[in-house]
């Protein structure tokens, strides 16, 4: 028995997901954050994509403008089934299989959502004290710990 993936997810709740992520209070204008935007009617193609106008800087935007789902032919819901099965660990070949995509397509999709998840990431700063417990010194000897042993001085310091 095959079951179609795809037909199990309302597009229009991909569209409010990806919303709610986006915007979790109010939505902002994708080229300048300004809060002050009016909302613009439906796409045309895609009924459940959300048009915008931003009244600080007037330029449009939708749902998906400047984001890792923006400008492709793959509908937004095919984007979201693919992150799903990326975050359970399935290969780009079975994903490709199971959504019945191209698998050059899948790997540029695959691509593409590793770019823009390391892109948003944040950087972690330390601050205060940071201790740090036990440092082996062996990296870079491939496995030849006694050229560590020979760069030890006396006091155990390393020279």
């Amino acid at each position: 028995m095959i079951i179609d993936v795809q037909g199990l997810i309302d597009e229009a709740r991909c569209y409010e997901f990806v919303r709610n992520l986006r915007w979790p209070e109010k939505v902002c204008c994708a080229h300048c954050d300004s809060g002050d935007v009016i909302k613009r009617g439906k796409d045309d193609t895609e009924t459940h994509r959300q048009r915008y106008e931003c009244k600080t800087c007037h330029k449009r935007f939708d749902d998906l403008t400047n984001t890792v789902f923006a400008g492709h032919h793959q509908p937004l819901k095919t984007w979201v089934i693919f992150l799903y099965f990326m975050g359970l660990n399935i290969s780009t070949e079975q994903i490709a299989r199971e959504l019945n995509l191209n698998k050059d397509d899948a790997h540029y999709m695959a691509k593409l959502l590793r770019e823009g998840i390391v892109e948003k990431k944040t950087e972690e700063k330390l601050s205060d004290e940071v201790e740090c417990d036990e440092v082996y010194v062996v990296a870079g000897h491939k496995g030849h710990p006694e050229a560590v042993k020979k760069k030890v001085a006396k006091e155990g310091e390393i020279v």
